[in-house]
């Protein structure tokens, strides 16, 4: 349910020539009411508007124990085994971009989620989506990178279905895929776990996939290229619960970023989080491109990333299979858990202050997963 996404209608008119000023107008979201009476794009930013709509409307209309979690996947108990289900859906713009498409934010959006509650991604469902007039190469390219990266996640696509709708009421190809798997014995990570000592990891390097987005959507160039991390974690979770199946959290920081996942939380395990600004790993060309941009790399959207509240007795070990990975080479601690402040976070800076790590209203960049 964390994953609630907005969509919005295509507008009529023609791509701006490649010579046209870039329109910034659609990066932030105006601050809406908070009794906003329509849906606005914030809804669907991963920040506070989303957590809003979820808990104001869709959990009280849909009731249950489970969904009360609110993690990134379910886990239930179905005929002896403990398995992992979790569905999302993808309406980025555009369909290809540096590093991926939307046929592998599909696959890894889902497999990551499922990874994030410890289990063994293996089966997904696939609903395409489709605009009436978008080119068949294009959905032939689409599909293609979506079996590609199901194949590289160790997945099977085994079911699916597809829509059209007319001319003007889409955006070429959107996406919906759900996913199960099975969630070995003793492994219990959920966001309510976290405690206070639990030392916070990060798996790599922040803000790839928000940064890469924006760059070729809106023309823009920071003089070197920024690619998504677009991955499936679901090797780097199975090697991290080798060292310990006691990983307390874990969270893919997708919509709303490090950021908002930390919030998130800290708000579900009733904790406070101390992050040290100088320790999140923010590339230089990040940094640069939220710098001009007046972005915030903590709120930038990350598709192949991890962030793990791990006890501090094992933190040691986990943080050297994580670096021992591929998907985990830039890994770093960055913070701990804290029984001060609950359900803040709190940053201490590199010039020695703090400041308060808020949750996002909603989003810098929407339409980005």
């Amino acid at each position: 349910m964390a994953d609630t996404e907005t969509l919005t209608e295509n507008p009529a008119g023609t791509p701006a020539e490649p010579s046209a000023a870039p329109d910034f107008s659609g990066w932030s979201c105006p601050l809406p009411l908070r009794d906003h009476p329509r849906v606005v794009m914030g809804h669907g930013g991963g920040g506070a508007l989303s957590a809003e709509l979820v808990a104001g409307v869709f959990a009280p209309a849909y009731g249950g124990r489970t969904l009360a979690g609110l993690a990134d996947s379910a886990v239930l108990e179905l005929g002896g085994a403990r398995l992992a289900f979790s569905t999302d859906s993808y309406v980025v713009r555009p369909l290809f971009f540096p590093g991926g498409s939307i046929g592998d934010l599909a696959v890894n959006g889902t497999v990551n989620d499922l990874a994030m509650s410890g289990a063994r991604p293996a089966y997904l469902s696939c609903g395409f989506i489709l605009e009436e007039g978008v080119e068949m190469a294009v959905v032939d390219r689409v599909a293609r990178a979506l079996g590609a990266a199901a194949r590289a996640a160790g997945v099977e696509v085994v079911t699916g279905d597809t829509k059209v709708v007319e001319a003007g009421r889409g955006d070429g190809v959107y996406l919906n895929t759900a996913g199960i798997g099975l969630v070995p014995a003793g492994v219990d990570i959920r966001p309510q776990r976290a405690v206070p000592g639990d030392v916070v990891i990060v798996s790599g390097d922040i803000g790839l996939h928000g940064v890469a987005i924006m760059s070729v959507r809106e023309g823009l160039e920071f003089g070197v290229a920024i690619e998504s991390d677009c991955a499936a974690l679901g090797g780097l979770v199975e090697a991290m619960l080798a060292v310990t199946p006691d990983l307390h959290v874990l969270r893919d920081p997708t919509r709303g970023g490090l950021g908002a996942a930390l919030n998130e939380i800290a708000a579900a395990a009733g904790v406070g989080v101390v992050v040290d600004e100088r320790a999140v790993p923010v590339p230089p060309e990040v940094a640069n491109a939220c710098a001009v941009l007046g972005l915030d790399p903590m709120y930038v959207a990350n598709e192949g990333k991890l962030v793990a509240f791990v006890p501090r007795a094992e933190a040691d070990a986990v943080l050297a299979a994580v670096r021992a990975h591929p998907l985990g080479a830039g890994a770093a601690v960055i913070g701990e858990c804290v029984a001060e402040h609950p359900g803040t976070v709190v940053a201490r800076t590199a010039f020695g202050g703090t400041r308060v790590v808020d949750l996002p209203m909603g989003e810098q960049l929407p339409r980005i997963c």
